[in-house]
C-alpha cells in the first residue's frame, strides 16, 4: 500500500509553507530518517527526514512552489513489491476512493435526460418570466457629434432631453450650452467616491525586475505592517556613556582569550534592567497584560532576504561568556537558515543593533506581541561636559520603542535609566 508524505508543520503557528528543494527524485529508495526535502517556513529553511521507508513513487508537490497548506500531499513511497503510481498530470495526487465529481454528476443527469427525452412526450411549457429590466438610455443610437457627446459626458448632460440643431438634427456643441447637468443620485455619488485608486508600485517606465517575496519577507511585511497599524508606539531615547564598558571589554578579552563583543554586553544589560523594572516585562493581551518572571531577549539576526530573532532565555541568569557562545551559535544557524521553532519563537523583548553599520540612532517597529524593543546605534566620540568641562567620550543613543498599551512613559524611562547604569557600570554585569 503506497504511503503519502505531508507537508508537515514545522512550529506551532505553521499554515503553509515553500517546498524550496527536493534532496530525492522519483524511483530513489529511501529509509526512515533520510533527509528527503527543504521547506521554507516564515522564519528558517528547514530539513525535513522520512519517517517511512519505501520507493519514491511521485513527487506530488514540484520544488518552489510556495504556500503549500499543511497537509497536503507533497510524495508518494511505494512499498516493495508494489507498483508505480500515475504522473501527476493524469491521475489525482492522492491514492484515494474516487468520487464522482460534480461535474460528472450534472453530466450523467443531462445524459439520464437525454434519454427520457426520446422516449418521453413532447408537452407545451409554460412561458420562462423574464425579470424586468429598467430601461436604459443607449446614446450610442443619439445622433451626436464626437465632441457634443465628450462634453455632454463631462457635464453631465442627458443627449435624449436635446433637440439637435445640426445637420440632420445631429446635436453639437451649441446645443449644449446652458444646459443644466441632470441630477444625481446622492447614493450614486457617494459610492463613487468610496471606490479607491488602483495602487501604482514605482515608475512604469524605469527599467527594473520583479522580485518575488519569500515567504520570511511576506511574514515580515505582513507583521510589521499590523504593527505599525494596530500598536500605539511611542519611542523615547538615552544617550549611555561607553568608555568604561569598552576598556573592561578589552580587559576581559585580552586576559581570558575571550571574544566579547559589545553586543553581548548590551543583552545582559537589557536582561537585567527588565528584571529591575518588572512592570516593563510585560506583553497586551486585549483585556489583560502578561507579566513574564523571566528575561528573554530576542536579537534581531540580518540574513540573506530579511531577519530574524533568536532568543537568548533568562538572559539576566547567564554570565557574558555563557550569552557570546549562546549568541554566536544561534547567529551561525539563522544564516545557515537551521533555526528550530524553539529559538526563535517568544522572547519578551527585543534588540536591534546596527552600530556596525555605523547608524548613529534610529527607531525600531515592535515584534508583535512583545510590548518593547531597544535599538543601539554606534558608539562614537563625542564632546560631553564633565564637571562644568568639556571633554571627549564615547557615547552610544539607545532608543525604546514602546507599546503605550502595555508600558506608560514612566515605566519606559525607569527601563532606560537602569540600562544606562548597567551600561556606564559593567562591573555589575558579572561574568
Amino acid at each position: 500500500m503506497s504511503i503519502e508524505i505531508r507537508m508537515p508543520a514545522l512550529s506551532p503557528t505553521m499554515e503553509k509553507g515553500t517546498l524550496a528543494k527536493w534532496l530525492i527524485k522519483e524511483g530513489d529508495t529511501i529509509a526512515a530518517g533520510d533527509v528527503i526535502a527543504e521547506i521554507e517556513t516564515d522564519k528558517a529553511t528547514m530539513e525535513v527526514e522520512a519517517a517511512d521507508e519505501g520507493k519514491v513513487g511521485k513527487l506530488a508537490v514540484a520544488a518552489g512552489t510556495a504556500d503549500v497548506p499543511v497537509g497536503t500531499v507533497i510524495a508518494v513511497l511505494l512499498e516493495e513489491g508494489e507498483a508505480g503510481v500515475a504522473s501527476p498530470s493524469t491521475s489525482p495526487s492522492l491514492p484515494r476512493k474516487r468520487e464522482s465529481s460534480a461535474e460528472e454528476k450534472v453530466d450523467s443527469r443531462l445524459r439520464g435526460n437525454d434519454e427520457q427525452k426520446k422516449s418521453a412526450p413532447i408537452l407545451p411549457s409554460a412561458p420562462t418570466p423574464q425579470p424586468t429590466v429598467p430601461a436604459a438610455h443607449d446614446d450610442a443610437r443619439i445622433f451626436a457629434s464626437p465632441l457634443a457627446r465628450r462634453i455632454a459626458k463631462q457635464s453631465g448632460i442627458d443627449l435624449n432631453t436635446l433637440q439637435g440643431s445640426g445637420p440632420g438634427g445631429r446635436v453639437v456643441k451649441r446645443d449644449l450650452e446652458g444646459k443644466a447637468p441632470l441630477a444625481r443620485p446622492q447614493v450614486a455619488a457617494t459610492a463613487a467616491t468610496a471606490v479607491a485608486p488602483a495602487t501604482v508600485y514605482g515608475p512604469a517606465d524605469a527599467p527594473h525586475e520583479e522580485v518575488k517575496l519569500s515567504t520570511m519577507r511576506k511574514v515580515i511585511a505582513e507583521r510589521l505592517s499590523e504593527s505599525k497599524r494596530t500598536v500605539p508606539h511611542f519611542y523615547m531615547t538615552v544617550d549611555v556613556q561607553m568608555d568604561h564598558l569598552l576598556a573592561a571589554r578589552k580587559d576581559i578579552n585580552e586576559a581570558e582569550g575571550l571574544k566579547l563583543s559589545v553586543n553581548d554586553f548590551i543583552i545582559k544589560a537589557l536582561a537585567i534592567a527588565l528584571k529591575r523594572v518588572p512592570e516593563a516585562n510585560v506583553q497586551f493581551a486585549g483585556d489583560k497584560l502578561y507579566r513574564y518572571s523571566r528575561a528573554d531577549v530576542s536579537v534581531a539576526v540580518a540574513i540573506d532576504g530579511g531577519l530574524i530573532t533568536p532568543i537568548i532565555r533568562g538572559a539576566d541568569t547567564k554570565g557574558l561568556i555563557e550569552i557570546s557562545n549562546e549568541m554566536r551559535a544561534l547567529a551561525e544557524k539563522a544564516r545557515a537558515g537551521k533555526l528550530m521553532p524553539e529559538d526563535y519563537k517568544g522572547g519578551t523583548i527585543s534588540l536591534s543593533n546596527l552600530g556596525m553599520y555605523g547608524i548613529k540612532e534610529f527607531e525600531a517597529v515592535i515584534n508583535p506581541p512583545q510590548a518593547a524593543i531597544l535599538a543601539v546605534g554606534a558608539a562614537e566620540q563625542r564632546a560631553v561636559i564633565k564637571n562644568g568641562q568639556i571633554v571627549p567620550a564615547t557615547v552610544m543613543s539607545a532608543t525604546l520603542s514602546v507599546d503605550h498599551r502595555a508600558i506608560d512613559g514612566a515605566i519606559g524611562a525607569k527601563l532606560l535609566t537602569a540600562f544606562k547604569a548597567l551600561i556606564e557600570n559593567p562591573a555589575r554585569l558579572a561574568l
